[in-house]
């Protein structure tokens, strides 16, 4: 609520400023030409009146600036509306696509441990998936008939002087998964051994195990896969437009909601040949290092892919733009405490910066604090049209009778503020419509009034002498099958023009 005050007394001291200091010039110069303060487009070369009799507003040289709409503000002005510039940049801007994905195991460095010949698993090592193992220990022991008759054969071939017999009978021991020391181990000591040690070939993570301790497997039976977290993929999926837009290599930043403040960079590994036919889009694979293990396994992920060669484009902070329902604007810092509102056309956001592609250049100073007080003021003069929402074209307000001309049908009215057509508190004449009685009024007499705005007109449509719909209200009050306003007292009286 402070920090609210505060900007509404700097605000205050802006415009008490500037009128304090438009009012002084007014005495010592001589006016360029007068406006119409309800049409900046309508300029007078003398004072004048409007068809509602309000004077034309004096415009002075040191408010037209050479330029529409251009707004001077002291420094010490500028300190109190906390005004701060920033520079339009011409950076090389890559077009992105954000998506999401599941982190998953490098498929690439995935282990599988099969079995070699038929047996029973005397010992296994490995409980569960999920355990780390290191390369060379122990993942199970294996008794096999095959194996211990290929001990034999390789004794038997120790005895003959063959050389060619033993290598072949030491070549089925090897293509039979028993580790050279055993093999050595065989030949120091001529003793069988019923089970054989395999160890595991390198470190990593069991990511699939299908083997129990006491179990018989088959000749090439897949018991484990081992998997390492050093490298993980990330399996993304991007819409069909932006298919054609990748490319193999293609950088990526990868973050995690449960990281803040981290972020890991990666690249386009593959792209998939066809598209998922049901939800129209591109599977890619990503590819990360992980060095500390910190990503695991169907963590979900949002991805930034940079594609493109990175073309330089004018760029701007994105709180610098004011958007309106259609146009946008930024606010130009000409120098001297001059300030200029000025239609753009924005292109894509990147992060906290926004493309613009026309409105201004690279190098341009622009407001990127307080822009809306500044923009407020200078759309009024400016050479584009000030965008606000739909204007009604009727309302109603409470006014009272200052003066009454029957015979040209109009009124004298002071009103209270119209907010819907940013008009304030004032007294003006009004065209009463044909149908509106108006010879019961009389001076003073308080009313409610409905005002319809036909080209540069304002008629008075319907009076009430009693309470009508706040101001705001811009349709007539429904009414009954007898005319009369709804959630009124008939004795009300209700002079609306007649059809």
């Amino acid at each position: 609520m402070g920090a609210l005050l505060l900007a509404l007394g700097a605000g205050g001291g802006y415009w008490a400023a500037k009128q304090t200091s438009d009012g002084a010039s007014a005495k010592e110069k001589t006016p360029l030409y007068w406006v119409n303060p309800m049409d900046p487009r309508d300029k007078r070369d003398s004072p004048a009146k409007d068809n509602m009799g309000m004077d034309f507003i004096p415009v002075y040289e040191e408010q037209k600036n050479g330029s529409p709409g251009t707004v001077t503000i002291s420094p010490e002005i500028q300190q109190n509306l906390g005004v701060r510039l920033a520079k339009v940049e011409q950076l090389p801007i890559h077009p992105q696509i954000e998506t999401v994905g599941y982190v998953g195991y490098d498929e690439d460095r995935l282990e599988a441990v099969n079995a070699r010949m038929a047996g029973w698993v005397r010992t296994l090592a490995i409980k569960s998936e999920g355990q780390q193992v290191a390369k060379g220990s122990l993942l199970y022991e294996i008794y096999a008939p095959d194996l211990v008759n290929a001990q034999h054969e390789y004794l038997l071939a120790l005895n003959t002087s063959n050389p060619l017999l033993l290598r072949a009978a030491e070549g089925k021991l090897k293509s039979l998964q028993v580790p050279a020391d055993q093999i050595a181990a065989l030949k120091r000591s001529r003793q069988v051994r019923e089970t054989i040690a395999i160890y595991a070939p390198t470190s990593g993570y069991v990511s699939a195990l299908t083997v129990r301790e006491g179990q018989y497997v088959e000749p090439a039976a897949a018991l484990f896969n081992i998997s390492t977290l050093q490298q993980v993929w990330v399996s993304a999926e991007v819409f069909e437009r932006q298919a054609t837009q990748l490319k193999v290599g293609d950088p990526v930043t990868m973050t995690l909601d449960y990281a803040p403040g981290r972020s890991w960079q990666g690249k386009v590994d593959y792209l998939y040949p066809t598209l998922d036919a049901t939800t129209r889009t591109l599977k890619v694979r990503l590819r990360f290092a992980n060095p500390d293990e910190f990503l695991k396994p169907n963590m979900f992920a949002k991805v930034t892919i940079r594609t493109g060669k990175g073309e330089p484009q004018s760029v701007v902070p994105s709180e610098a733009v004011i958007r309106t329902g259609s146009q946008d604007r930024l606010v130009l810092a000409l120098g001297d405490g001059n300030f200029k509102s000025v239609a753009v056309t924005l292109g894509p956001q990147f992060g906290d910066k926004v493309v613009i592609k026309a409105g201004v250049e690279a190098g341009d100073s622009i407001v990127s604090s307080a822009q809306f007080l500044l923009d407020s003021e200078s759309a009024i003069e400016s050479d584009f049209q000030r965008m606000t929402a739909v204007r009604p074209t009727q309302v109603w307000t409470q006014g009272t009778v200052q003066s009454i001309d029957l015979a040209n049908r109009t009124l004298m009215v002071s009103h209270q503020p119209i907010p819907e057509w940013q008009w304030p508190a004032m007294e003006m004449e009004f065209t009463v419509a044909d149908g509106v009685d108006i010879t019961p009024l009389a001076a003073g007499q308080p009313l409610q009034l409905q005002v319809m705005q036909e080209g540069d007109e304002y008629r008075i449509t319907t009076i009430q002498q009693e309470k009508a719909p706040a101001s705001g209200n811009t349709a007539q009050p429904a009414t009954d099958e007898m005319g009369k306003m709804e959630g009124m007292d008939p004795s009300q009286h209700d002079m609306g023009a007649k059809p």
